[in-house]
């Protein structure tokens, strides 16, 4: 692990959010401290301070005496999670200043046709969305709400895995993201933000057959302990 000039407990907590969205680390598994310190190159204080900042996001659990484990994965908690970002992505979207859409809009309809290119790496995918977000959300000057957004979709994190590399899904979404993007150079600001939260909704439909049940989840653990 490379050290950066930034503080080591960010370092540590992206290395665990790469490792967990290349699928390295299951839903529900407990984490040892020490053996990922060691691991890692770290000592056990930073590792606790990026663990507890990924609780904090949702990403991990933390049961007192009993140290970390990533959270499971649900379909109810999906679905939710799915619901408040659409909610709060479209109050950004509302809340930005209308001119600065419509100068944008184009490149939102580029990248969004753009986006079924890159459906052989799902890493592509996630980068190539979460800039299409990022430049769509660009416009919001409300800092509280983007960092409210931020932490919610860490949360989401864990479940990227969970994502196939078939092109239909991808190309429903590119579909979604363009009408969003026309509904802006349009100067329908309430059309788009009706379209992002159509993109959320039939996104959370599409992943929900994905997620394992819970049983099965407790299935695979105990098979896991057993090998």
């Amino acid at each position: 692990m490379a050290i950066e000039r930034r503080p080591l407990r960010e370092q540590i907590r992206e290395e665990l959010m790469l490792r967990l969205d290349r699928g390295d680390f299951a839903a529900g598994t407990d984490i040892n401290e020490a053996a990922l310190a060691g691991e890692l190159g770290v000592s056990r204080t930073p590792l606790r301070e990026a663990l507890i900042t990924l609780a904090g996001e949702g990403v991990l659990e933390s049961n007192q005496g009993r140290g970390f484990r990533f959270a499971p994965v649900s379909r109810k908690e999906f679905r939710e999670l799915c619901a408040i970002v659409a909610a709060l992505e479209a109050l950004a979207l509302e809340n930005s200043n209308p001119a600065y859409l419509e100068e944008i809009a184009p490149e939102l309809l580029r990248l969004a046709q753009d986006f079924s290119d890159n459906i052989a790496e799902r890493q592509d995918i996630e980068r190539h969305d979460d800039e299409w977000h990022d430049l769509l959300l660009s416009g919001c000057t409300n800092e509280r709400l983007l960092d409210l957004i931020t932490s919610v979709k860490a949360g989401m994190r864990r479940y990227a895995h969970l994502m196939t590399g078939e092109s239909t899904p991808m190309e429903r979404a590119a579909e979604e993201h363009c009408r969003v993007a026309e509904c802006l150079i349009a100067g329908d600001r309430k059309g788009a933000a009706a379209a992002l939260r159509d993109n959320w909704v039939n996104g959370m439909e599409r992943m929900m057959a994905r997620i394992p049940s819970e049983e099965a989840q407790a299935a695979g653990r105990a098979s896991a302990r057993r090998g």
